[in-house]
């Protein structure tokens, strides 16, 4: 299946990212804020430098409605991806609300845009949204944080579906330096090597593609 397929193909990030500063070990969706333009809109987020640190104040049950207006049109997409990372870590405290959140995400697809950029950013949301949650099991597959009885964040009837596939359809509309960037952090070796070049050919004039691109450099 081609979900399966791409957990194997991402079963050693771990192992690869981990040859970065250990502030950047982990599964690169989850575990590494991005950074954005300070006037970006996030979601609600406890201070301090732990990449896991959902708000305690934050209503879980808003989470399908907030992440929806923060992924407007004119939203960044390292604010989208950021937005994507925070939504998924307070996702899996609710599997209803994880479950509705990737189901709202996913059903956007299905609508009419304005452009092709529009549809491109709905295909991005779609699979970079599904990847993180995958790569969220992953903190717990291998052990960065305590799984109990925690089952996976995605549904049984969208466990085929591959955000790669669905990122690389947004790229095919638009084929933003940013979207190269997300891409290069769902795969590895030469395919994470070439998109990685995309991004950093993109980046001249975008300082945070920059910074997030040396945060996330494994070399």
């Amino acid at each position: 299946m081609l979900a399966n397929r791409f957990l194997r193909r991402l079963s050693t990030v771990v192992a690869v990212v981990a040859v970065t500063p250990a502030a950047f070990a982990g599964p690169p969706l989850i575990c590494h804020p991005f950074v954005t333009d300070a006037t970006a809109p996030l979601l609600l987020w406890a201070p301090g430098d732990n990449f896991y640190s959902p708000h305690p104040d934050y209503d879980v049950t808003a989470l399908t409605a907030d992440t929806l207006e923060l992924l407007s049109p004119a939203a960044p997409i390292l604010a989208r991806m950021e937005n994507m990372r925070r939504a998924a870590i307070y996702a899996e405290q609710n599997a209803v609300v994880a479950a509705a959140l990737l189901d709202a995400v996913l059903e956007r697809t299905r609508l009419p845009h304005a452009d092709s950029r529009a549809a491109a950013l709905a295909w991005f949301d779609a699979g970079y949204l599904l990847e993180t949650y995958r790569q969220l099991d992953l903190v717990y597959r291998h052990g960065m944080r305590t799984a109990g009885g925690r089952r996976s964040m995605i549904a049984v009837e969208h466990a085929d579906l591959d955000g790669y596939a669905l990122v690389q359809k947004a790229l095919g509309q638009a084929p933003l330096a940013e979207i190269e960037f997300a891409a290069s952090l769902m795969t590895e070796r030469a395919v994470a090597a070439a998109h990685r070049h995309s991004a950093e050919l993109g980046a001249s004039q975008d300082p945070y593609l920059r910074r997030n691109l040396a945060a996330f450099a494994t070399d």
